[in-house]
């Protein structure tokens, strides 16, 4: 991306100041036209204060609460000014309304509860689910014109639903369906449907290692936010149910109310594994961690006949997050679940690796695409200032969105899935690092049944069931 500024006469403020916070600043001020003392950081803790300091943006520790934060925030923001959430214990829909009340901008990178909203035993598995916070959110949505307000937009949730567009382009050329221009939910679900996609997985490898720096017990460690990731582990595993599937998982369970889109296993995601692929990792058992892209995925190219659905993808994350992180989650299911004491951020100490973060689609006369971004910590830290090669990926298409939002200030609510994929994907390319397309012909059969035989339909491979690690 050049450095022309993006014109914005407004203030910014920015809830929550941990990686992606920290990460986002810099490119902020490299690519706005905003002094740094239209910024500021409202925030619950410490962590960050340097980079504040370095650029000089007001920084304030206060952690907002239901009680509070209309009374911290009011007199930060007026119309036309930008409320960026990049908070935990923060509740999204509390901030969306709030920012609409004022007339200001917004955008989230997940849709937050309030604190302890995730792991209320009071809460069913489905209220407690993204799913349901997701509800929570779209019915804050108005026919009328309302300040912008884009939710769920960082990488995953966000970056990956415009990776999906841009690879069922890929596909329709590559079949010789030609050249596609879909517009709107309708034209891309029956797009997604005449391809024959069965199943999409959000399938990451995060490679990043930090030599000579290795976890120590009683010690999280991760590249992006550990709060935030031991949060989304913590809750029920969830995914798109596609209309292909034939076999109802045992754990699995139903929400009603909502549009139905998905469902969601008893038990967490950060113990739910599912076998994926790829191109650098090749086969893998990556985490089916719940994340809001696996609903509005599978919602918005839901294709139905009246009442009836006849054509949905399965769709769900799988993630292989870095070394340090999978001890983590291990020593963290070892505890029940009760978090560390100490968390460790990995940014400086990474000394090598790639996060390699795209989505893979399956089922199609191809047999599998995946398509995304291979970004290195080498050309992360060259791009970006206080970045990891997952911090950036996530900063970058924040950027990108606010961009968007300014640029379209009056759509009300609006999901990753309903922006300009194109608009977005050439603004963030230039801090993504190589954007490849590669087909493979795996399956989650393959090897399968050999040394240890399994319950599996081999009559379709893209079954959830042979996903599935039991």
């Amino acid at each position: 991306m050049d450095n022309k500024r993006t014109a914005f006469g407004g203030r910014i403020v920015i809830v929550g100041f941990g990686s992606i916070g920290q990460g986002i600043l810099p490119l902020i001020l490299r690519h706005f036209d905003i002094d740094a003392e239209r910024v500021a950081i409202v925030t619950a803790d410490e962590r960050g204060r340097d980079v504040a300091n370095e650029y000089g943006v007001r920084f304030d520790i206060t952690p907002l609460d239901p009680d509070n934060f209309r009374a911290i925030l009011s007199p930060l923001l007026k119309r036309g000014d930008f409320l960026l959430n990049v908070s935990v214990d923060v509740s999204s829909v509390a901030l969306i309304e709030f920012a609409r009340e004022v007339g200001a901008l917004y955008l989230d990178t997940c849709i937050e509860p309030w604190a302890g909203g995730y792991t209320d035993a009071a809460l069913s598995p489905s209220l407690r689910s993204n799913y349901a916070l997701r509800e929570s959110a779209l019915t804050l949505k108005t026919r009328d014109r309302a300040p912008t307000a884009v939710i769920t937009h960082g990488a995953n949730p966000g970056l990956v639903s415009h990776f999906v567009k841009q690879a069922l382009l890929d596909l329709a050329q590559k079949t010789g369906l030609g050249a596609w221009s879909p517009v709107g939910r309708a034209e891309w679900g029956l797009l997604a449907e005449k391809l024959g996609v069965k199943t999409i997985h959000i399938a990451e490898r995060d490679t990043q290692i930090a030599a000579g720096h290795p976890k120590q017990a009683g010690e999280f460690v991760n590249t992006w936010s550990i709060d935030g990731f031991i949060s989304e582990g913590c809750q029920p595993a969830e995914l798109g149910w596609g209309t292909h599937e034939r076999h109802w998982p045992s754990d699995g369970g139903r929400h009603d109310f909502g549009g139905d889109a998905a469902i969601f296993l008893n038990r967490p995601g950060a113990a739910t594994k599912v076998r994926s692929w790829t191109p650098t990792a090749g086969p893998q058992h990556g985490f089916l961690v719940t994340h809001n892209e696996s609903i509005s995925i599978a919602d918005y190219f839901t294709v139905r006949d009246g009442e009836r659905v006849r054509y949905r993808p399965t769709v769900h994350y799988a993630y292989h997050p870095c070394d340090d992180a999978i001890l983590s989650l291990h020593e963290l299911a070892g505890r029940n679940w009760l978090a560390q004491e100490r968390q460790r951020l990995l940014m400086d100490e990474i000394t090598d690796g790639i996060d390699e973060l795209g989505v893979l689609l399956m089922g199609h006369t191809e047999g599998a695409y995946w398509y995304g971004s291979q970004l290195s910590i080498a050309e992360a830290r060259r791009l970006a200032p206080h970045n990891s090669a997952t911090s950036l990926q996530v900063t970058s298409t924040v950027l990108a969105a606010m961009i968007w939002a300014i640029e379209n200030p009056e759509e009300g609510i609006v999901e990753p899935d309903e922006i300009d994929h194109e608009r977005i994907l050439a603004l963030a390319k230039p801090y993504l690092g190589p954007v490849v397309g590669v087909y493979t012909d795996w399956t989650p059969l393959d090897g399968r049944g050999s040394l240890f035989p399994e319950d599996i339909d081999p009559s379709d491979p893209w079954q959830f069931k042979n996903f599935r690690v039991m």
